[in-house]
């Protein structure tokens, strides 16, 4: 057999190559991220290089493995996981199986932008018992715990207080005139759980704080804190990132159902609240903001004091979730602001965040740099005319971000009162 010189040379040129390559991607050293050793993961092949000076903030660590893989080693790194103590905390989600795909999003976009450096628990709540495929796929996505739970038939279903013969004239007269969920029966079972309910179910009783998350929603920026360390540090209770305002056809006596329940119990109405936020005449009328409780992070506390369970068993029983369609969004909002200190009540301008069809992202570059943000500010919703978000930096004098003024325009924004 003739030996082909030239061809070994080449085939042992590329093996030397290989193998240089193949040292390259092997780290040496730490396995802090503070070394500048290229990193190969398994996951994806991706190569991973720390930036030089790259250290793990206090309570995080780095885990790592060696695998063998058809004779090949690999390193495989996974993502910082917070170890310092957390706060009794969940995600909370109320759903039906049918929001499987809409909701497995939203999952991942928090897990990517959040949770996977905290692993707090997930709690999902049906008024139906979950199939296994909604179990299965949920949980694969979850890092922390997965709980799911039954709505017991009591919390939703019609008390026995409601007219129900006057609550289906309602719905047909709220329907007819093109009011959105006019005709839902379930919504309103949906608005009265998430008003006053979802925190009696057995599975909230070991926590002391939520953050509220809907199908179809996506967050946009990296959340490297705590927020749940961050609302007990600084003595916060609620926060939001969307403010609007309502329909006023969903909820024409709410305003004076609340405030019949305040001149009956005065002792309640906080010496320190926000009623300008939700009133633009001293409690006379309702101005119809409200902050969008598709997001909130809020304290459980607070839903099972004295004062909002006397508020929400009031409005309860007035039969307005019923016979009309108020929503959570509003009872929430009225009662934060009328109940807490309004120092305890916080804006994440830092959390970009989309519910269909409103984005709020910050309009701070900066912001959205550290965050490594993947939302344009052009479409953030924060300081439109049809936003109440303004308003709250206004009558608690807070400074707002570098290029709020150049974001607005009021042009497109109509005040709506039907779907």
């Amino acid at each position: 057999m003739k030996i082909n010189a030239d061809k070994i040379i080449r085939l042992l040129g590329c093996s030397i190559l290989l193998i240089f390559s193949y040292w390259l991607l092997i780290p040496t050293g730490s396995n802090s991220l503070t070394g500048s050793n290229a990193i190969l993961n398994t996951s994806d092949g991706a190569v991973h290089i720390p930036s030089s000076g790259e250290i793990l903030e206090e309570g995080y660590e780095m885990y790592d493995s060696i695998d063998e893989n058809s004779g090949y080693k690999y390193k495989l790194v996974k993502p910082a996981v917070y170890t310092g103590e957390k706060e009794k905390a969940c995600f909370v989600t109320l759903a039906r199986n049918s929001d499987l795909y809409g909701l497995l999003k939203a999952i991942q976009s928090v897990e990517d932008r959040f949770n996977k450096k905290f692993q707090y628990d997930w709690v999902f709540l049906n008024d139906e018992e979950f199939n296994d495929e909604f179990k299965r796929l949920t949980s694969a996505l979850i890092s922390g715990e997965t709980k799911y739970g039954l709505v017991p038939k009591e919390h939703w279903s019609y008390p026995d207080f409601i007219d129900l013969d006057k609550a289906a004239a309602s719905r047909k007269k709220l329907g007819d005139d093109g009011i959105l969920y006019g005709y839902s029966e379930p919504y309103r079972f949906m608005c009265r759980y998430e008003s006053g309910l979802f925190f009696k179910h057995p599975l909230m009783d070991e926590y002391d704080w939520y953050w509220r998350v809907e199908p179809d929603v996506e967050f946009f920026c990296d959340v490297d804190f705590d927020v749940f360390k961050f609302m007990r540090d600084n003595n916060k209770k609620y926060a939001f990132t969307v403010s609007i305002f309502e329909y006023i056809g969903t909820i024409p006596t709410l305003w004076n159902t609340t405030m019949e329940f305040f001149n009956e119990h005065p002792e309640y109405l906080h010496p320190n609240n926000m009623m300008d936020f939700v009133s633009d005449d001293d409690g006379f009328s309702y101005n119809l903001c409200h902050y969008w409780s598709n997001f909130e992070i809020a304290s459980l506390d607070f839903y099972r004091s004295e004062a909002y369970t006397k508020y929400f068993e009031y409005l309860d029983q007035s039969g307005g979730f019923f016979y009309e369609r108020w929503g959570d969004a509003p009872v929430h909002s009225i009662a934060v602001s009328l109940l807490m200190d309004r120092s305890e009540i916080h804006h994440f301008d830092q959390i970009a965040y989309y519910h269909p069809p409103f984005y709020s992202c910050s309009v701070d570059d900066e912001t959205r740099i550290k965050n490594k943000c993947s939302c344009d500010p052009a479409n953030d919703f924060t300081w439109q005319g049809y936003s109440c978000t303004g308003r709250y930096y206004k009558i608690n004098n807070l400074e707002k971000p570098d290029g709020w003024f150049e974001s607005v325009s009021y042009t497109h924004l109509t005040l709506p009162t039907k779907a």
